[in-house]
């Protein structure tokens, strides 16, 4: 297992690589002067040249490239052009409100999904199956801002039960604050319980078709025990692949549904700061939510030899 995680890790260190190059170049792609935006127009040519200076911005792009990676790799993300607060901490505060709201929408579609897609395939072409699959169909169908605004109208402004704008952070007030992104995660929730249903489904009714399945209901094992001693560890590897990639997509695709229920999370940090042009934040938003994904990846290469048993680690 050492000896995987080693080779894994190996392996992620050249896709980071060539990630931070393109975030990087794509920045430098943006036409404008960084120097410009950060002092104004009013600012005299000589206070210009000195903070393009400080920047490395006189110099060539592969130079200005390795002061910029040198500066990453020991943490220093520079400061916020808007707010002037240090980019790394700004980016993490945000980060860990959309990652709360992530986990939990995604734990709780996995916990719901993966039943639901099994009991659809054991009663296959039953019309428990067709009602499941229809659900499902249904769920992953309508566009998740669009739920979103459903569920708002609904429990905020018909009912009442929920608040429709805000946010307050749990270590002010767990309880409130659990209020103000039940919405969220019910949202997507709602929508990837959908997919992985229907993964879920796909693969259980490809491996209730093989031989070992026959012959463990041969020896009279009774179908719950089949399903879930038998069919579900190997049923449930391509599913979590499609967890992972969700999760690495809900991180970086979120800013609609922060935007909806006014959440301030990576992903409305990401929209204002390419409104602002606050290009440090940007880079260091691009760059985390790409480790981010890698790491899931990562991750998930490690639980396979836990879940499938036809994979060694």
């Amino acid at each position: 297992m050492f000896r995987l995680i080693v080779q894994r890790m190996a392996m992620a260190i050249p896709t980071l690589l060539l990630i931070s190059i393109a975030v990087f170049a794509l920045i430098r792609l943006i036409p404008g002067d960084p120097a410009l935006l950060m002092l104004g127009d009013m600012a005299d040519p000589a206070s210009l040249a000195q903070l393009r200076e400080s920047l490395g911005l006189d110099q060539p792009i592969f130079s200005q490239y390795l002061i910029w990676l040198k500066a990453i790799l020991s943490g220093d993300f520079g400061n916020s052009i808007t707010s002037h607060q240090p980019v790394l901490h700004l980016v993490l505060d945000r980060f860990s409100v959309s990652a709360v709201i992530v986990l939990c929408a995604v734990f709780l579609a996995a916990i719901i999904a993966v039943p639901m897609g099994m009991l659809a395939a054991w009663k296959q072409n039953s019309a428990m199956d067709l009602g499941l699959v229809t659900s499902a169909t249904l769920l992953l169908s309508i566009p998740s801002f669009w739920m979103g605004l459903l569920l708002l109208y609904a429990f905020g402004l018909k009912l009442g039960w929920l608040p429709v704008v805000g946010y307050v952070p749990f270590g002010e007030d767990f309880w409130k604050a659990l209020t103000y992104v039940i919405l969220p995660i019910a949202t997507l929730v709602l929508h990837e319980t959908g997919v992985l249903a229907r993964m879920s489904r796909a693969s259980t009714i490809e491996v209730l078709r093989l031989e070992y399945i026959t012959h463990a209901r041969a020896k009279g094992l009774n179908e719950r025990a089949v399903l879930w001693r038998h069919a579900f560890r190997n049923s449930f590897a391509p599913t979590l692949t499609l967890i992972g990639l969700i999760l690495g997509n809900l991180l970086g695709g979120i800013a609609v549904i922060e935007t909806v229920f006014t959440i301030p999370g990576i992903g409305r940090l990401m929209v204002e700061s390419i409104y602002a042009r606050d290009y440090p934040v940007l880079q260091c938003c691009l760059l985390l939510i790409t480790f981010v994904y890698v790491l899931v990846n990562l991750l998930v290469d490690l639980l396979y030899p836990l879940f499938d048993p036809r994979v060694k680690a």
